[in-house]
This record gives structure tokens, C-alpha cells and sequence, in this order.
């Protein structure tokens, strides 16, 4: 099986590239489409978080300086704020109103994973390799 320098950024790639699929899905209001790719965005997500800690085990990441603090504090923001469009999107569901305010929280969720994504490269490109064990 390939390691965390594949899988990281494979599900990285993946994952931003089903967020654009429910931005698509959602504008056209496809319902079961939507719903059904924000489902495996998610676990998409958490793949690529699980293959980001396996990967970040493999670096000194305290020698990328400051992104270090700056990158694990937005992605950390960033996974939290899953739950508001999540949330406005149950809201939505029930009543159509609430369409704006869920864009806006969609929108605000996915800046924040690019932003996490662009830092987390940062921190990465950065950081030193740590010595590879026998």
C-alpha cells in the first residue's frame, strides 16, 4: 500500500475536487446528487486528515517556524466548520429560506479548507525530514 506522501495528497486533490462537485450539485439544486457527494466529500475528508497525521509523523514540523501554529489552527477551524452548512443543510431541507444562509456557510467552509490546504502544503514544504529508521 502506498504511504501517507501518496494517500495525503491523493485524497488532498480528491477531496477539494468533490467540494467543487457540490458546489455544482447545490447551484443546480441536483437534491440526491448533492446530498449524496457531500457525503463522500466527507469521507474523503477524513481520509485526508487521517493520511495528513500519518504524513506529518514522517517531519519535523516545529522546523517549518510559525505556519506550523498557523496551519493546525486552521485546519482545526476549518473541520469545525463542517457543521454549519451541514446544519443550514438539514435547515435548508426543511425550508427553502434558508438557501442563502447556507450557501454563505458553504462557501465560508470551503475558503477555510483551501486556506488549511494551502498552509498545510507550506508547513510541509517547510518542515525537515526526519531521519528514516532502519
Amino acid at each position: 500500500m502506498p504511504g501517507p506522501q501518496v494517500l495525503f495528497p491523493t485524497f488532498l486533490i480528491l477531496t477539494v475536487a468533490l467540494l467543487g462537485v457540490d458546489v455544482y450539485t447545490g447551484l443546480k439544486a441536483k437534491l440526491a446528487a448533492h446530498l449524496t457527494f457531500v457525503v463522500i466529500t466527507v469521507a474523503s475528508l477524513v481520509a485526508a486528515i487521517w493520511f495528513a497525521l500519518e504524513l506529518g509523523e514522517l517531519y519535523d514540523l516545529e522546523s517549518a517556524g510559525w505556519i506550523t501554529p498557523v496551519h493546525l489552527k486552521l485546519a482545526r477551524i476549518a473541520t469545525y466548520a463542517y457543521v454549519l452548512p451541514t446544519v443550514s443543510g438539514i435547515m435548508t431541507l426543511r425550508d427553502r429560506k434558508h438557501r442563502k444562509l447556507h450557501f454563505r456557510l458553504a462557501m465560508l467552509t470551503l475558503s477555510l479548507t483551501v486556506l488549511a490546504a494551502v498552509t498545510g502544503a507550506w508547513m510541509i514544504l517547510a518542515a525537515q525530514p526526519l531521519p528514516t529508521q532502519p
